[in-house]
C-alpha cells in the first residue's frame, strides 16, 4: 500500500507518528511562508503543513486544484485555537517531509464542492469529478449499504440468489423492449428484459420455493424524475404463500433496513387500503399518509384489491391491469360476469405518495392462464409464440406462487432525502436517456450493420439538419 492511514482516521492517538497519506488536493492555503493543503479522500480531510527547509516544500508550490499526491510525514497537534471540531482530524496536522506529485489535473469545468455548483448536464458529463463530492458519494454508499442488508436478510430467510438472463425472448406487454440483434442468427432479435417476471416464476416450477435476486432491467419508454430506461429492482419469489406472507416479508425487511440506516423501528403492519377506497379518500393510487409533507416521520400503505382488468378504448379490447400472469382474486376465479368487476390478488407497497413496489400472486394453472389471454385478445397462436416455453413449464406441476419487486433506485432517492433517482445511481442518463458521459447512444459503423445483417433506412436531411 502507498498509504498507511486515510485522510478521515488520524486524531490525536496518532500524534508523533509518521505516517503516509494519498489523496486530491481540496484546496491549498499560502499564509507566508507556510503551505497548507487540505487532503482529500473518501474517508475525510487531513491538513497537511509544507514549512520552508523541507523537502517537499518547493515541490508543494506546484499543486494545483484535484492534483493526486502522496505525501510522508509526522503527525503534530495543531496549534491551540485551530482545531476544526467540524472535522474527525480536526484535532491533528501533519507536517510533511516528502511529496510524490501521482498526478495533475487539468482546469476543472465546475468547482468540486458540497452544495453542486454547476448545472446538472455538466455534472453527468463530468460525472467523475461530480462523485468526488461528498453527497454523491453518500447516496452511492448508502444505496450499496441497502443491497448488503437486503441480500444478508433474505439469506437468513432462506432465499436463493439466481441470475437470470439478459438476453432472452421480446415478449411485450405495456412497454417497449430494447431489441439486440443476434450476429449467428440473422435476423433474429434478442430482448433486454422489462422484468425477470417469467425466468421467476419458471424457478418455483422447478422446486427452488424463494428466489431472490438485485435485477438490472429495461424499458424502452418516455422518462420522468423518477424512470431510467435501465433500472434496479430486488426481484423475489416464494412458492406455497397468499398475499399476507409476502406482505410480513417486506415490512420486516424493510423495518431492518430503517432500523440498520436510521436507527428507527418502523411499527408494523403497515397500513392495507384497498384501490377503490384510495381513489374515493384520496384520488390516487399513491396516497401520501405523511401528517406534514415536509417532514422526513416516513409512512408506508400497501394497497390491496386491484382490477383484474382495465379496458382500452384506443384497441377495442380488455387489458391486463398489472400483467397477465398475475391471478384473479378467489371469488373471482370463474371470471365470470363484467371483467371490470373482477379483482385481483396484485398489491403495491407505497412511500411517500410514491409507489416503490409491486407483486401479485401469479397464475399457476393452465387452463386459467390461457383463459386470461382469451380475454385481453391474444389468441393461441400468439400466446405459442410469445409465451410457449413458459406455458410447457405450466403443465408440468407448477405449485401455487407469489412474489414482489421494489424498485430500488426510487426508495434509495427517498431514503436520500433526494428529488430524483438520477442522483442514487452512478452514472444516469439524462430525460431523453441520452449518456452525456459516454456519449451514447451513437453511431456505428457500416461493418458491423453489415454483420447484424441491419441495413439502416435513410434519415430524412430535415432531421439531420437538427
Amino acid at each position: 500500500m502507498l498509504r498507511t492511514h486515510t485522510c478521515g482516521e488520524l486524531n490525536a492517538k496518532q500524534i508523533n507518528a509518521e505516517v503516509a497519506l494519498c489523496g486530491w488536493v481540496s484546496a491549498r492555503r499560502d499564509h507566508g511562508k507556510i503551505i497548507f493543503v487540505d487532503l482529500r479522500d473518501r474517508y475525510g480531510i487531513t491538513q497537511i503543513v509544507f514549512a520552508p527547509g523541507s523537502a517537499a516544500y518547493e515541490k508543494a508550490k506546484e499543486l494545483g486544484g484535484e492534483y493526486v499526491i502522496l505525501i510522508c510525514g509526522k503527525v503534530n497537534p495543531r496549534p491551540k485555537g485551530t482545531q476544526n471540531p467540524k472535522l474527525p482530524t480536526g484535532e491533528i496536522e501533519v507536517l510533511a517531509e516528502q511529496l510524490s506529485i501521482l498526478n495533475t489535473c487539468a482546469s476543472l469545468p465546475f468547482e468540486i464542492k458540497e452544495e453542486a455548483s454547476a448545472s446538472s448536464d455538466i455534472r453527468l458529463k463530468y460525472r467523475y469529478l461530480d462523485m468526488r463530492r461528498k453527497k454523491v458519494f453518500e447516496n452511492l454508499s448508502l444505496r450499496g449499504k441497502i443491497y448488503r442488508l437486503m441480500r444478508n436478510f433474505l439469506g437468513n430467510e432462506g432465499f436463493i440468489e439466481v441470475e437470470t438472463p439478459l438476453l432472452t425472448k421480446s415478449t411485450p406487454e405495456g412497454a417497449r423492449d430494447f431489441l439486440v440483434p443476434s450476429r449467428l442468427l440473422p435476423g433474429q432479435f434478442y430482448a433486454l428484459p422489462q422484468s425477470p417476471q417469467l425466468f421467476k416464476q419458471i424457478l418455483m416450477v422447478g422446486g427452488f420455493d424463494r428466489y431472490f435476486q438485485i435485477a438490472r432491467c429495461f424499458r424502452d419508454e418516455d422518462l420522468r424524475a423518477d424512470r431510467q430506461p435501465e433500472f434496479t429492482q430486488l426481484d423475489l419469489e416464494m412458492a406455497f404463500v397468499d398475499p399476507e406472507d409476502i406482505f410480513d416479508l417486506i415490512e420486516r425487511l424493510m423495518q431492518q433496513v430503517f432500523q440498520e440506516i436510521f436507527k428507527l423501528r418502523l411499527a408494523l403492519p403497515f397500513a392495507r387500503i384497498k384501490f377503490e377506497e384510495a381513489i374515493e379518500r384520496y384520488q390516487t393510487d399513491k396516497p401520501d399518509l405523511r401528517k406534514e409533507k415536509s417532514a422526513k416521520e416516513f409512512s408506508f400503505a400497501w394497497i390491496t384489491d386491484f382490477p383484474l382488468f382495465k379496458y382500452d378504448a384506443q384497441e377495442k379490447r380488455w387489458a391486463s391491469e398489472h400483467h397477465p400472469f398475475t391471478a384473479p382474486a378467489n371469488q373471482d376465479l370463474a371470471l365470470s360476469g363484467s371483467y371490470q368487476q373482477h379483482k385481483a390478488l396484485a398489491y403495491d407497497l407505497v412511500l411517500n405518495g410514491a409507489e416503490i413496489g409491486s407483486g401479485s400472486i401469479r397464475i399457476h394453472q393452465l387452463g386459467l392462464q390461457e383463459k386470461i389471454f382469451q380475454i385481453i385478445g391474444i389468441s393461441p397462436q400468439e400466446a405459442e409464440a410469445r409465451f410457449g416455453f413458459f406455458l410447457r413449464a405450466l403443465r408440468y406441476g407448477a405449485p401455487p406462487h407469489g412474489g414482489f419487486a421494489l424498485g430500488l433506485d426510487r426508495l434509495t432517492s427517498i431514503l436520500a432525502g433526494e428529488e430524483t433517482i438520477r442522483e442514487v445511481i452512478a452514472f444516469p442518463k439524462t430525460q431523453s436517456g441520452f449518456c452525456l458521459l459516454t456519449e451514447s447512444p451513437s453511431a456505428v459503423g457500416g461493418q458491423q450493420l453489415e454483420e447484424l445483417g441491419i441495413e439502416l433506412k435513410k434519415i430524412k436531411e430535415e432531421v439531420q439538419d437538427a
